[in-house]
C-alpha cells in the first residue's frame, strides 16, 4: 500500500532562506498579507537581507507574479494567498466532533494527461485525503471544510464506514510514527535555536511539517502526538515576529 507523505523519522528540512524565502515567510504571516516597502526593510534585517538585496528580490517577484504593487506597498498574488489560506489551515485546523464516519473521493474523470493527473492527486493530498487504492481516496470526517467546486465533475464524494479497525486503517494510509519524530526533532531544534535567522528557518520548517499531518481525530493518533505541541510553538513565534512586524498576529 502506498504511504502519502514521505518522513524520514527525526529528520528535519532546513532549507536556508534566500531574501525570497524571508519575503514569503514574512507575509505568508502577515493578516492582511502585505508591507510597505520601508516596513519590510526593518523587518528583513534581523534576518541578514540589506536593503538594496531586499529590493531587488521585490523586483524580481513581482516580476514572477509572487507579489503585486501598489505604489510602496507588496501584497501577496492571488496564487500565494491560497498558499497562505493553507498554511493557516496547517497551523489552525477546522475540526468537529468525529462520529466514525469517513469522507471517500473516488476518482471519475478519465483520459487526463500525466500532469493533470498529477496536479488531482496534489490537490486531495492538501485536502488531507489519503489514497487506499488507485482513483480511491478516504479520510476520517471531521474536517471543517468544504471541497474545491469544481472538484465534483472529477470525483465522486461519499460516506463511507470501512469494515477495518480505524486505527488500523489510518496507519496504513498515514506514516504516523515517523511525522510525529519528526515533529519532536523539530520541537527539540527550535527549543535550542537563538539567532533569528535561523529561528525563521526552523520555523519555515515546522510549517512545512504541518501541511503534512493529517490532521486525524484523537483516537485515530498514537500516544503523546505532537501536533498541538508543533502548533503552538508555531504560535508563540507568530507573538516573536509581532514584535518586529505588527502585521504578524495569530488572528488566523
Amino acid at each position: 500500500m502506498r504511504r502519502n507523505v514521505s518522513v524520514e523519522p527525526g529528520g528535519i528540512d532546513l532549507r536556508p532562506l534566500s531574501a525570497r524565502s524571508v519575503v514569503l515567510s514574512l507575509l505568508l504571516g502577515a493578516h492582511p498579507p502585505e508591507l510597505a516597502v520601508k516596513d519590510l526593510v526593518r523587518a528583513v534585517e534581523p534576518f541578514g537581507v540589506g536593503g538594496s538585496t531586499l529590493r531587488a528580490a521585490l523586483s524580481r517577484m513581482v516580476a514572477a507574479g509572487d507579489l503585486q504593487r501598489t505604489d510602496s506597498v507588496h501584497r501577496l498574488s492571488d496564487r500565494l494567498l491560497a498558499r497562505q489560506r493553507r498554511q493557516d489551515d496547517a497551523v489552525h485546523p477546522r475540526t468537529r466532533a468525529w462520529d466514525g464516519d469517513w469522507e471517500m473521493v473516488v476518482v471519475t474523470a478519465t483520459g487526463r494527461g500525466p500532469a493533470e493527473r498529477a496536479e488531482l492527486r496534489a490537490r486531495l493530498t492538501r485536502l488531507r485525503l489519503a489514497e487506499l487504492r488507485e482513483g480511491v481516496w478516504l479520510r476520517p470526517a471531521n474536517l471543517r471544510r468544504p471541497l474545491p467546486g469544481d472538484l465534483p465533475s472529477l470525483t465522486q464524494h461519499y460516506t463511507a464506514r470501512p469494515e477495518r479497525p480505524a486505527p488500523e486503517l489510518a496507519a496504513s494510509l498515514w506514516p504516523l510514527d515517523a511525522w510525529a519524530a519528526t515533529a519532536r526533532a523539530l520541537l527539540a531544534h527550535v527549543a535550542r535555536t537563538d539567532r533569528p535567522a535561523d529561528r525563521l528557518t526552523a520555523f519555515a520548517a515546522v510549517v512545512r511539517h504541518l501541511l503534512g499531518d493529517p490532521v486525524l481525530p484523537p483516537p485515530l493518533l498514537p500516544a503523546d502526538w505532537p501536533g498541538t505541541d508543533l502548533r503552538a510553538a508555531y504560535t508563540d513565534y507568530q507573538d516573536e515576529l509581532a514584535d518586529t512586524v505588527p502585521q504578524i498576529a495569530r488572528e488566523v
